[in-house]
């Protein structure tokens, strides 16, 4: 049996989706779950695939707010999914603050100047969540 950890990753941005991919990828081979991803990249498909899909299960969401549609990842259904399991990554302060008050603990503000150290930032934070995870369900 594969143990496997679900991630959701809600970023349109494709530079910072493929630094996150490759790291993602470095971890995957350090630890003993696999990965299966999903990633959407903009807020309708968010509402289609995710809120309206009562199977959705997530071990750890990645929430960017801004898509490429002008709309807003934030449609997250944030309540059903679980704080505890949504990383807040968006490079504008105001975003991940309005994250924060609602109920969201864990964020690493995007750094376009400095990708690969937020991408540290993140793939460390997914690190100390996993080690927190059960090995088995």
């Amino acid at each position: 049996m594969v143990l496997a950890k679900s991630i959701l990753i809600l970023e349109d941005d494709l530079r910072t989706l493929s630094a996150i991919l490759s790291k993602l990828s470095v971890l995957e081979d350090e630890q003993p779950f696999s990965f299966t991803l999903t990633i959407l990249t903009d807020y309708t498909q968010v509402e289609n695939y995710i809120n309206n899909n009562s199977h959705a299960k997530f071990d750890i969401i990645l929430l960017d707010r801004d898509c490429k549609l002008g709309g807003s990842f934030h449609v997250l259904d944030i309540e059903r999914f679980g704080v505890d399991k949504i990383i807040a990554i968006s490079s504008v302060p105001e975003f991940n603050k309005q994250l924060r008050k609602r109920g969201v603990t864990k964020v690493v503000e995007k750094d376009y100047a400095n990708l690969k150290t937020f991408v540290e930032e993140v793939v460390g934070t997914i690190e100390e969540m996993i080690r927190k995870m059960p090995l088995a369900e």
